[in-house]
């Protein structure tokens, strides 16, 4: 039965014209699925549904998402994280998914209202829960995490939380390329978050950005703000996010043009 599959350009490159066109054809893809994102269940055969192709040194893991909350995409991780996902593979041929460990920060962008002027935001959310580094527990330690890094928590968005010194966000040409965090040691910063592919940043977001000079970076755990259509229901999105207690946020200072 065809599937109501998303196949991004970038996915057919890497898996090629043969093995995308069985997956539309419904030969080789899931009907239902535990979504890459949101961790809930989704069905191919009754919505739209993207492809995301995990690639590491060696392997390359398939997974599937709601279109709503992911587009089909390359993501490149480490070799490490896809060991996981592909011990997933079960006897009966069920397509890997990325385990709780194999977490990967997902992106929005928008422009927020904050006492009557707009400020360039960007949404991160993780596709699983973040466990502490060296933890053998399966408490989702993302916001604790940030919080120790500087981030502020927020029950409410309605003030521009501090500046964070020593993270930033790259700009170059117009587009988003990477959200850097001070580096060990004092060293040089390093990536928090890398796009795979430069992210072209909308006319009003980058006027914004060029007007302030900082961009504000909300976090919330996975499951709470997913990927949403319009900057309304984004907002709708933080707001109760913050309300339950699963917002942090920072002001970054822009870097870059």
């Amino acid at each position: 039965m065809p599937r109501m599959l998303d196949v991004s350009d970038e996915v057919r490159a890497e898996i090629g014209d043969e093995e995308a066109d069985r997956l539309l054809a419904g030969e080789n893809a899931p009907g239902s699925y535990d979504c890459t994102s949101c961790r809930t269940p989704g069905d191919s055969a009754q919505e739209r549904t993207s492809t995301v192709l995990f690639i590491g040194d060696e392997t390359a893991v398939l997974a599937f998402a709601h279109a709503t909350c992911l587009p089909s995409q390359v993501v490149q991780v480490t070799e490490e994280q896809l060991q996981g996902a592909v011990r997933s593979i079960t006897a009966d041929g069920e397509p890997a998914r990325t385990s709780p460990e194999q977490a990967v920060l997902g992106v929005t962008s928008g422009l927020v209202l904050i006492g009557g002027e707009l400020y360039p935001a960007l949404v991160v959310e993780p596709t699983a829960p973040i466990t502490r580094p060296g933890s053998s527990g399966t408490d989702d330690d993302f916001l604790p995490l940030l919080v120790e890094q500087g981030f502020v928590p927020l029950d409410e968005v309605e003030r521009v939380p501090p500046v964070l010194q020593g993270w930033s966000v790259l700009l170059a040409a117009g587009q988003l390329h990477a959200i850097l965090q001070p580096g060990t040691d004092g060293g040089s910063p390093v990536a928090w978050w890398q796009a795979h592919q430069p992210l072209q940043a909308a006319d009003t977001w980058r006027a914004a950005a060029a007007k302030h000079q900082r961009v504000l970076l909300f976090a919330a755990p996975v499951g709470s703000i997913g990927r949403q259509p319009r900057e309304d229901l984004l907002r709708d999105a933080l707001d109760k996010a913050a309300a339950n207690g699963k917002l942090v946020a920072a002001m970054l200072p822009l870097a870059g043009t």
